[in-house]
């Protein structure tokens, strides 16, 4: 027999508990990259811009599952690129070649997807835009 109480063990499995701590671990990451990185504070500004223009312009929804799929791609490409390069920084402060090349890959992917969900609202947005002011 053990000696006083058992230590609390981490939820594991498919509790209701393990899966709201996923939850909160994810927010917190979400919230640590809007804080903490410069090029998601542009993300932030141009999700706003483009959410706002889709309700002005009141787009269809078919229009609106396009406008999600780009927003959620960036944010995607962005939390990646910013794990890569946190990561990478860990291994080693001085300058690696490899290392550089990963982190750069990493962010000519949010470079891509920044262009492909910029040409999807210029797609979606500009039809509706030219639509109302002629």
């Amino acid at each position: 027999m053990a000696n006083g109480p058992e230590p609390p063990q981490p939820a594991t499995g498919l509790s209701v508990r393990a899966r709201m701590r996923s939850f909160v671990y994810a927010a917190r990451g979400l919230r640590s990259l809007v804080r903490t990185e410069h090029n998601a504070w542009l993300h932030l500004a141009a999700t706003g811009l483009v959410i706002a223009a889709g309700f002005a312009l009141k787009i269809s929804m078919d229009d609106w599952r396009w406008i999600t799929l780009a927003i959620a791609l960036v944010w995607i490409a962005e939390a990646f690129n910013t794990a890569i390069e946190e990561l990478c920084d860990r291994i080693t402060d001085v300058f690696d070649p490899a290392i550089g090349r990963v982190k750069d890959l990493a962010a000519g992917a949010v470079l891509l997807a920044s262009i492909g969900a910029a040409i999807i609202g210029i797609l979606t947005l500009g039809p509706a835009a030219v639509n109302i002011l002629f």
